[in-house]
């Protein structure tokens, strides 16, 4: 969370936990709080405020600022979030799409930069994507273009979050990873993963299985390669589809690097469109976590914020 000036920089910025399993209304109460405080720090008032803008996960209707569907948040269905922020402060509020967000702030201020076409995507604890087209963040007809976890890949495949079978979050997601790793170690393989977690399995992460795969680990080689080609399936689909000159993987599970990338390029390289597989650039994000909060702000800023 934070207060940014015009053209979008930080004045302000602050991290708070959701905790979003509490639900919807506890997690507004939060944001309230975080909003406050964070006003506290820069010594403002919110009637001060150009405008409030909100990125948040899921499925988001841009044009009524409702929260349609977060699969990775319990309970948000539904949720006018953007007419709750502006009743209880009084400003224009803006809502989208967390990586959408993303995807302007790499386009605007990041690895796309000078770059029209580029397609963002989140690999994380789920999946996610900006599509930028001709320099414009493409929202699609609902306001909710970008779903790239949520592409089918598998017909048979495991139940997402979302209700569907065999999504790309479900393979090639930080929560996949994870589930392949537990269910490998509970099979009886030895990894060094056990050492890292000890009997917790539940506590294995992407993270923990980058680290392993740094100590040249067998099975969390395996499973970030499983998991980089998945997402090159994906990345085919979207290069054939939109023909982008790049493409910026961003998210905690990117942070793993050339062991996720340098297999999902190959796999694009040998599935996609030649044409158009060979005028994409796959990249890694630059912005880290600030992506999202520039993102933010400069999405309310085109809007008139």
């Amino acid at each position: 969370m934070a207060i940014t000036a015009t053209p979008p920089r930080m004045l302000v910025k602050k991290r708070f936990l959701t905790t979003a399993v509490d639900g919807p209304e506890a997690v507004i109460k939060r944001l309230f709080s975080g909003i406050d405080r964070v006003l506290h720090s820069g010594n403002l008032a919110a009637a001060e405020l150009h405008a409030i803008s909100i990125a948040c996960a899921g499925a988001i209707d841009t044009r009524n600022g409702v929260i349609t569907l977060s699969p990775n948040l319990p309970g948000w269905h539904d949720v006018p979030l953007m007419d709750i922020v502006k009743e209880k402060y009084g400003v224009n509020t803006f809502l989208l799409n967390d990586a959408s967000a993303a995807a302007l702030a790499e386009h605007q201020f990041g690895a796309g930069k000078g770059v029209r076409h580029l397609v963002y995507v989140t690999v994380s604890t789920g999946i996610g994507g900006g599509i930028i087209i001709d320099n414009k963040l493409y929202e699609g007809v609902s306001g909710s273009a970008g779903e790239i976890g949520h592409m089918t890949l598998d017909l048979n495949g495991i139940k997402d979050n979302c209700g569907n079978i065999g999504c790309l979050e479900t393979v090639a997601s930080g929560t996949a990873m994870a589930r392949e790793a537990i269910k490998r170690l509970e099979a009886g393989e030895q990894s060094a993963l056990t050492q890292l977690v000890g009997e917790k399995l539940e506590n294995i992460t992407a993270e923990i299985i980058a680290q392993a795969a740094e100590k040249e680990d067998r099975v969390a080689k395996d499973i970030i390669q499983q998991a980089a080609t998945y997402l090159g399936v994906g990345l085919v689909n979207l290069v054939n589809i939109f023909n982008p000159e790049m493409i910026v993987v961003g998210g905690g599970v990117s942070k793993t690097g050339e062991r996720l990338l340098a297999p999902a390029r190959q796999v694009v390289r040998e599935r996609a469109f030649p044409l158009s597989a060979q005028a994409v650039k796959i990249v890694p994000a630059k912005l880290g976590e600030d992506a999202e909060v520039l993102g933010a702000a400069a999405y309310a800023q085109r809007q008139g914020g």
